[in-house]
Order: structure tokens, then C-alpha cells, then sequence
């Protein structure tokens, strides 16, 4: 039983708690919700709350006083507040990834997820960011269950294809340019930044068809035994022993014909000493064996 709801555990199938809050780690039905959403006591991942503030939140595109929004400044705006964030946020530990939800629905908009690589960095920043604010609004930080993004982010958004927009269940990320992800990562990341890189170019190889290094290993071993077979059989000592075979083959066939020859001499002088009155064998006899040359 208790393997059973191991296996289930936060995903639709359990009963109890709420799949979602586990892989987004927040739900529409928030305390209503008939599922529990069980908070961790530790986690490598920080979710701050309703964060960042859209310039367009309102109406997309739009601004308070309705007008239209160049959404380079949008984007802009974005990109200033994330590197406040990861500049702060690096203070406390080395960040695998800072993610910025895109969504408009209330339990998510704005929500900044912060991953750092030890489960006590998190907890270092949770602590240094009690009681403090950005921009005159209190931060409200905790600890999240997410830690695989992969299961918590819209894929039907990545592809420009989702059809609930911003009130998608799923995380709806939304994007920096590489030149500030390159700058913020090597410049302040240090391994971190490394490391952000080479999950991404892992990402991108278990979504394309490589060579398996081994595999590859595997084939040049085989040439290298097949071409070694290929000199085996063309050496001066595989000659030599064709030579030995076909030289001891001829000399035991000269000895087969030697001995018929020497044979049909003996029975010449047999024949020419023997006197006439011998009898000569009967066919039955010479059929049954008995009798000498």
C-alpha cells in the first residue's frame, strides 16, 4: 500500500494532495482547493510571490492609462527587474535557473522561481529576504516543491501555440535576450553560469539524434579487430605455411607413386620366378582374401 501511494503521489491519480501544486507549486483553488498542498520544509527552489509587476497588467499591451506599449519597452522593463533580481539573489548561493511566470491568472502572475544548486543556499536567501521589500512591496518568499521546470512549463507556449494565454495552468516563462543571459551568468554566476549553459546544450541533445560515444567506440574496435583478421591472413607466415602444405602434400603423393611402382616391379619378378605348375588362386578365394602375392 504504501508503495502504491509513493508511486501516485502528486500526480492526478492521488486523491490527497494536489498535483498541481506540486509540479507548479501554486493552484488556482489556492486554500480552497480539496487537495492539500503541502509546503516543503527544505527545497533547493524559492518561489517569490506575485513579484514581478507587468507594465501591462491590466490589458496586454496596454498601459494603466490605456495607452499602446511598445513592446520593446515591455520586454526592456522585463529584463531590467530580472537582473535586479539575479544580482541580488546570486549574494546567497550559486543560481541554476531564475524563471519568471508570464501568466495573468491571480495565483501566478508575477511568481519568481529561484533555483540554486544546495538546498542551504536557498535557505540562506529565504532568511536574508524576510521582512524586506522591492519597490515599496513586501517580499513574499518560500520555499517551492518545483525542481523539474520541465513539468511545470507550458509546452504549447514555447511553440507560440497555447490557446488559454495568460491564464494557462502551466508556466508561461518568459524570456530574456542571450547577450543578458551570457553577461549575467558568466559575469556573476561563475560556475553557476556554466553549469545553466551545459543543462541547456543537455537539453538540446536529448531532443536530437547523436552518436553515442560508446556505440562509436564500439565500431572502430570492430574495424580495428577485422582489419587486424585481414593482416593475420596475408602474412610472410601464413604464406609460409601454404608453402609447408602444398610441399608436404607433393612429397606424399611422390611417395604414393614411388611404392605403386616399387609394387608393380615385385610382382614382375614374382611372376617371372614362380614356376608354371603354381596353382593360381580360385576367384572365390581371392574375393575372401586368402591368399598371399
Amino acid at each position: 500500500m504504501a508503495e502504491h501511494l509513493a508511486s501516485i503521489f502528486g500526480t492526478e491519480k492521488d486523491r490527497v494532495n494536489c498535483p498541481f501544486y506540486f509540479k507548479i507549486g501554486a493552484c488556482r483553488h489556492g486554500d480552497r482547493c480539496s487537495r492539500l498542498h503541502t509546503k516543503p520544509t527544505i527545497s533547493p527552489t524559492l518561489v517569490l510571490s506575485n513579484m514581478y509587476q507587468r507594465p501591462d497588467m491590466m490589458t496586454p499591451g496596454v498601459d494603466p492609462q490605456g495607452q499602446p506599449l511598445d513592446p520593446k519597452k515591455i520586454q526592456s522593463h522585463f529584463e531590467d527587474f530580472y537582473e535586479d533580481m539575479f544580482q541580488e539573489l546570486s549574494k546567497y548561493g550559486d543560481i541554476q535557473c531564475l524563471n519568471i511566470c508570464d501568466n495573468l491568472a491571480d495565483h501566478m502572475v508575477g511568481n519568481v522561481y529561484i533555483q540554486f544548486r544546495e538546498e542551504d543556499q536557498a535557505m540562506n536567501a529565504l532568511q536574508n529576504l524576510m521582512g524586506r521589500s522591492y519597490e515599496g512591496r513586501p517580499i513574499i518568499a518560500d520555499f517551492s516543491p518545483v525542481t523539474d521546470f520541465r513539468e511545470a512549463t507550458c509546452r504549447q507556449y514555447e511553440e507560440n501555440v497555447c490557446n488559454r494565454g495568460g491564464y494557462c495552468n502551466f508556466m508561461h516563462l518568459k524570456k530574456i535576450s542571450r547577450e543578458l543571459r551570457q553577461q549575467l551568468f558568466r559575469r556573476v554566476g561563475g560556475m553557476a553560469g556554466v553549469e545553466a549553459e551545459a543543462t541547456a546544450l543537455l537539453a538540446v541533445i536529448m531532443t536530437s539524434a547523436v552518436v553515442v560515444p560508446g556505440e562509436e567506440w564500439k565500431k572502430q574496435e570492430s574495424e580495428g579487430k577485422k582489419k587486424q583478421e585481414s593482416v593475420r591472413e596475408s602474412s610472410a607466415e601464413r604464406r609460409a605455411k601454404i608453402e609447408l602444405w602444398n610441399k608436404e602434400r607433393e612429397e606424399a603423393d611422390s611417395a604414393i607413386d614411388n611404392s605403386s611402382k616399387i609394387d608393380d616391379v615385385n610382382r614382375g619378378h614374382q611372376r617371372n620366378d614362380s614356376p608354371s605348375n603354381v596353382k593360381k588362386p580360385n576367384p572365390s578365394e581371392e574375393e575372401n582374401g586368402n591368399y598371399d602375392f
